[in-house]
């Protein structure tokens, strides 16, 4: 059988030994060998760290952004292959589309939301400017940059391709490059993504590394700078994260583990209802869906105690029609757990459960499967378990990752909500209920010991991607003994990559290190209208200063009759003088951003293509009849798009006549390249 290959310091390695062997979860039969015997892991992170970062930090958000969607498009276009592999981990046709599909699905959904969230620029500015003295010469601003280091990513076993991708993709972003080392156990299908990426050539070089087997002395070897991401039992990430290198250097570490997520069925949802139908549905999906191995599958369900019985049915009718066998017959809706050394692992489990209650459907050490032998094949019953007595220990300490379950009667909500506690942290938890009071109570309740919560109704339910499934926009992670970490959740999951600094420093300083006009800072003027300039011609700090121009009475009467705004502080001057805020009638708001855009604007046809909005927009002075506007328009920001335009951010500064500003904002426009 092939032994497979790691990819380290530019070049495909091969173990000096025989290696393990990998077996078919489905046949028993070899896949492959794993080892990564005299790997050089120094070697390795050195490589990453001095040919792949540099890489990475040599290009923008948006060019990084543009090489994942590149990457997830070359996934998507080998599929298939991947889907056969897949097959042989014991997954399903829809387990390996979770997997897979859900794997270049986090690619491409990063590439567009750093797109549309973050600059085109390898500098990320963090909050709003800090005046940090009286005369504006000394300001403080927060930057992110990439830690120098690698993002050693180490996975578990039951999502070979996604778990992998939704690591990688934000270090990608965050300008860290990747060192990925699978679980053993079907690490070959995690191979032969890896080789159709590094064979593309898409990646810069280093910044995408590989191992196939142990980890070897590769926590030795990380710096201050290096990052930790692993998925995995919560007594391995207690061990990763205690290792003497990774305290003593300060590794930021992060641990996505254990996790007893639970489901609760509201008082409202009885048999008859949508909401009963929905949860039972879950709760099956979450049993068989990737055979029960998700670090998402619902392992406590709590129901009141007034429908246990019927919980319990409908859930044991459905599971009656779930088929289990080879992945490869159409019929088969459950395959395999990844190994049978994970199968005994589960039955272990089930031990300790059986103390706290009964099973009430299935056989853990029978089951029925189609076009496979049970005995080679890491086959498993589903088991759907009853616990009586809620309080029980057991079912709130001990998870058999598997396609395993427990009933839980509850009584009132505050009990429910202690019960979600007891699993002392998790990923994800689920409510499903009509009853909008109910659901507010158990989520603010349970919030704290949970990463995400999912509430399921009627109104939803169509649209909703489920208990189980992490969104690239959304965290994934959870407290206390689901790791305490995050990853993912849109650009929390990037920025966890970089280093927050607070740079204190002059404002033409700060301008330099950020590339964005800063207040303080000088303007220019060459006599050319700014908006007369292309994107390439363009520089920040190109600013025009228009006006001044008088605001009547009757500018702002007519203002109110052609808009409709009559509101008393622009029309009636007694009630307008009674209002704390003025001394009599005033201009509104809007008019006077219209009449600044009417003073800045070159209105004849140029490189300016569209005004698509304004943002920070504050209105700090009253304007009176009388009073003239004058408004600077300063290029504070330039990010070039795909295409032949890009975004231009102007920094407008409305004043009257004795300088006090009236009105701050941002304008952005689209302007031809």
């Amino acid at each position: 059988m092939p032994l497979l290959r790691s990819y380290v310091e530019g070049s495909w390695f091969t173990a000096a030994d025989q290696g393990v062997p990998l077996n078919d979860a489905v046949t028993g039969d070899e896949v492959a060998r794993v080892s990564s015997a005299g790997l050089d892991f120094a070697g390795a992170l050195d490589y990453g760290r001095r040919v792949g970062g540099p890489a990475l930090r040599g290009l923008t958000f948006h060019q990084r952004a543009a090489l994942l969607k590149a990457t997830g498009s070359l996934l998507r276009e080998n599929r298939d292959e991947l889907y056969a592999l897949s097959a042989r981990t014991g997954a399903t046709l829809g387990d390996s589309k979770f997997d897979i599909d859900g794997g270049f699905g986090v690619l491409l959904a990063y590439a567009s939301k750093a797109k549309r969230e973050l600059p085109n620029e390898s500098v990320y500015v963090d909050g709003a400017l800090e005046p940090l003295s009286k005369g504006g010469t000394f300001v403080g601003q927060h930057i992110l940059t990439p830690k120098r280091g690698v993002a050693v990513q180490i996975n578990a076993f039951n999502f070979p391709v996604w778990g992998p991708l939704e690591k990688f993709a934000p270090a990608f972003l965050g300008g860290v490059p990747s060192l990925v080392k699978p679980a053993s156990q079907t690490a070959y299908l995690t191979a032969r993504m890896i080789e159709l990426i590094i064979e593309s050539g898409l990646l810069p070089e280093g910044t995408l590394q590989f191992v196939a087997g142990s980890a070897g002395d590769l926590l030795d070897h990380l710096t201050e700078q290096d990052l930790v991401s692993f998925t995995g039992s919560a007594s391995t990430a207690a061990k990763l994260r205690t290792h003497p290198t990774v305290v003593s250097r300060a590794v930021r570490f992060n641990a996505e583990a254990d996790s007893l997520n639970c489901s609760i069925l509201g008082p409202d949802a009885v048999p008859g209802t949508p909401e009963f139908d929905l949860y039972v549905k879950a709760l099956v999906a979450e049993m068989t869906v990737k055979a029960g191995q998700k670090c998402t599958a619902i392992r406590r369900a709590f129901v009141p105690a007034a429908v246990a019985d019927d919980v319990v049915d409908a859930v044991s009718a459905r599971l009656a029609k779930v088929k289990i066998g080879n992945p490869a017959n159409p019929e088969v809706r459950m395959g395999a757990l990844a190994s049978l050394e994970q199968r005994e692992e589960v039955r272990r489990s089930l031990k300790a459960l059986r103390d706290a209650g009964r099973i009430v459907y299935g056989d853990p050490e029978h089951v029925d499967v189609i076009d496979a032998d049970a005995d080679r094949g890491a086959f498993l019953s589903p088991i759907l378990l009853r616990c009586d007595d809620p309080e029980r220990a057991e079912v709130h300490s001990v998870e058999a990752f598997g396609p395993v379950s427990t009933v839980l009667p509850y009584t009132s909500t505050e009990q429910v909500i202690d019960l979600a506690a007891r699993g002392q942290g998790s990923l994800v938890g689920s409510v499903v209920t009509a009853d909008a009071d109910f659901a507010r109570d158990v989520v603010l309740g349970a919030a704290p010991w949970h990463g995400r919560l999912l509430v399921l109704d009627r109104d939803d339910a169509a649209e909703s991607t489920g208990h189980g499934s992490p969104l690239p926009a959304l965290v994934h992670g959870g407290p206390g003994r689901a790791g305490g970490g995050e990853e993912m959740g849109g650009m929390r999951g990037v920025l966890h990559h970089m280093q927050r600094t607070a740079i204190q420093a002059s404002p033409s300083v700060l301008s330099k290190i950020t590339g964005r006009w800063v207040p303080g800072t000088e303007r220019r003027s060459d006599g050319t209208h700014p908006f007369r300039k292309h994107l390439a011609e363009l520089r920040v700090g190109d600013s025009v200063v228009a006006g001044p121009r008088q605001v009547t009475l009757a500018d702002i009467e007519h203002f109110a009759e052609f808009t409709g705004d009559t509101f008393y502080a622009h029309m009636d001057e007694e009630a307008a003088a009674a209002n704390p805020f003025f001394d009599g009638r005033v201009a509104h708001g809007y008019l006077i951003v219209s009449f600044a855009a009417g003073l800045f604007v070159d209105p004849a046809p140029g490189p300016v293509l569209a005004n698509y909005g304004l943002e920070n927009l504050r209105f700090l002075t009253p304007v009176y009849p009388d009073d003239e506007l004058t408004v600077t328009l300063t290029c504070k920001q330039i990010s070039p798009r795909d295409g032949d335009y890009g975004e231009v951010r102007w920094d407008a500064d409305v004043t009257k006549q004795d300088g006090s500003s009236v009105a701050k904002y941002d304008v952005l426009t689209l302007v031809e390249k």
